[in-house]
């Protein structure tokens, strides 16, 4: 199997990509296009995950899945928030039932 390792290196390829000239990146790109044009293409993955879920191969939920989390990442490094704190906030999670989980959560 992978190895977990590789959503820190690639956080830290897509953070390197943060500044870059856009013509030579795909991450630089979206970056130049701003928090929206990102968060669209996050939903856009999220479906297209969705979808291959339902009716899709194997092998092509988990490359839809690795395009959402790869996605998801630059979205992160857009607002400036390390995966660490996700990996926190699901450490903090852990072991509790959906329902009582979602009971504690701060009502807005």
């Amino acid at each position: 199997m992978g190895d977990p390792a590789i959503l820190d290196r690639v956080y830290q390829v897509i953070l390197s990509r943060k500044g870059s000239e856009a013509a030579n990146s795909h991450v630089a790109r979206l970056f130049a296009k701003g928090r929206s044009k990102i968060a669209q293409k996050v939903g856009e993955e999220g479906v297209e995950a969705a979808l291959a879920g339902v009716a899709g191969s194997d092998k092509e939920l988990v490359g839809e899945a690795a395009d959402l989390i790869f996605h998801l990442f630059i979205l992160l490094a857009e607002r400036g928030i390390e995966p660490a704190a996700v990996w926190a906030e699901l450490e903090a999670r852990e072991g509790k039932s959906g329902v009582e989980e979602k009971a504690g959560r701060p009502k807005e």
